[in-house]
């Protein structure tokens, strides 16, 4: 489990179940509560960290982002390596949408899925739904790139109990 601090990210505790638990911040003002499994923490996990060091150190969007393309191009970050499972079901999720807005988003799962594009699965990323995601059941996070993401909103517990007809 990590912390955020003044400089960035600390560990404050091991896992115990082989996942990590961290509040990504991806823009200052986001709030991306994630659990990822040993793959995430090896390839996804060290970006994160990096991010926020730069961002404590007063580093531009720009720089911050030219800086993860130059790491992944010299093979410093990496992207998965095999399917794995990161997962964000939190109801108070705050997460960039495709326009780069903050906005709620509801709790979903997501799969690594490294250079995916949205048209490889058939999403058209020029029709947004009001949230300014792509609508569906399913879409591509940062695709095209190392750590692009297969993401899948799931129901919360008071909207699966309400489809099914049984009692919260």
């Amino acid at each position: 489990m990590y912390a955020l601090e003044t400089t960035g990210y600390v560990k404050v505790r091991e896992s115990q179940n082989g996942f990590t638990a961290i509040v990504q911040h991806s823009l200052p003002t986001s709030i991306e509560p994630r659990c990822m499994d040993a793959e995430g923490t090896r390839t996804h996990l060290p970006r994160i960290l990096k991010v926020a060091e730069l961002r404590a150190q007063g580093k531009s969007r720009e720089d911050i982002q030219r800086f993860v393309a130059d790491a992944y191009a010299k093979g410093i970050f990496q992207p998965p390596s095999r399917i794995g499972i990161d997962y964000m079901l939190s109801t108070e999720n705050r997460v960039p949408n495709e326009r780069g807005e903050i906005v709620p988003f509801p709790p979903h799962v997501m799969f690594y899925a490294p250079y995916l594009t949205n048209a490889a699965i058939g999403v058209d990323r020029t029709k947004l739904g009001p949230d300014g995601n792509p609508p569906g059941p399913v879409f591509v996070a940062g695709e095209g790139g190392p750590g692009a993401l297969l993401i899948i909103p799931v129901p919360t517990t008071t909207a699966a109990h309400r489809h099914s007809g049984a009692a919260p």
